[in-house]
């Protein structure tokens, strides 16, 4: 049987994509041996990996706390303790520790106090989570055995190494496709739209090293924290894996039994 291991970048709120595009593999019948994501991207593999269904964790963002804790405090003087998600994040990942999951997961974290990308994959799991997705300015860095950790975005928003050498078959997941346009209105979409050409620089390069990458077309233009469009986002990323499945002939390829697929009602 192959290995098929999924790589799913960072990309704050839109990285519920990532859950949309997990289900409609799960519906497929195609299972995945080993996960490897960074920020957002971490947050979804987690759930995976520990056998959460990728709607429950939507269900997860969209009625519990979790969302406070991943939007910026307008005003606020001081940065947000992302360790507060601790207590909820415990309800889904009880054992804390990446050696409980059910499939091997690698994290991306970036070791801020020296400056480089670290890997995770054995040890804590939540609060190897809290760094991945600890971004910078709005978040307090993640203290791990005295190093202060970020964001895995920083350094390599598309961790797709870990599974090269470890799968037959890579499948990327990005959430931050960005369409042409004609003009920007305001400073907050052109710093936005921005930060995004900066972490997508190296996707063309890293898209080469996956067999199928699922990218929802213009799903970057989404606010990193539009908790609204969550719901959106996913059933989104669904629609476009599950065309990808149909019409994808390396994907058709890993279907048990050439299984038809729906979506859910």
């Amino acid at each position: 049987m192959k290995k098929i291991g999924i790589v799913l970048s960072g990309g704050g709120i839109r990285g519920i994509a990532h859950l949309g595009v997990l289900k409609a593999f799960i519906n497929a019948g195609i299972k995945f041996s080993h996960i490897s994501g960074t920020s957002a991207g971490s947050i979804a593999g987690a759930f995976y990996a520990a056998g959460i269904d990728p709607e429950e964790g939507l269900n997860i963002f969209m009625k519990t706390k979790l969302l406070r804790f991943v939007r910026p405090s307008i005003g606020g003087l001081g940065l947000i303790n992302i360790e507060h998600t601790s207590e909820l994040l415990k309800d889904y990942f009880p054992e804390d520790t990446f050696e409980s999951l059910k499939i091997p997961l690698t994290i991306a974290a970036t070791n801020f106090s020296e400056g480089r990308l670290v890997y995770f994959t054995k040890g804590p799991l939540i609060r190897t989570i809290q760094a991945s997705s600890c971004i910078p300015g709005i978040f307090r860095p993640i203290m791990i055995d005295n190093q202060m950790y970020v964001d895995g975005g920083i350094l390599n928003n598309f961790p797709v190494e870990p599974l090269i050498g470890n799968c037959d078959f890579i499948i990327g997941s990005s959430c931050n496709h960005l369409k042409s346009v004609d003009q920007i209105t305001n400073i907050t979409t052109l710093m936005g739209r921005a930060g995004i050409m900066s972490i997508n620089k190296d996707m063309e390069q890293k898209s080469s090293l996956c067999d199928v990458l699922i990218e929802p077309k213009g799903m970057g233009g989404i606010s990193t924290f539009d908790m609204k469009k969550a719901e959106t986002i996913y059933w989104l990323a669904y629609e476009e894996t599950l065309k990808a499945i149909k019409n994808n002939e390396k994907l058709k390829a890993l279907l048990p039994g050439k299984k038809a697929i729906s979506k859910p009602i």
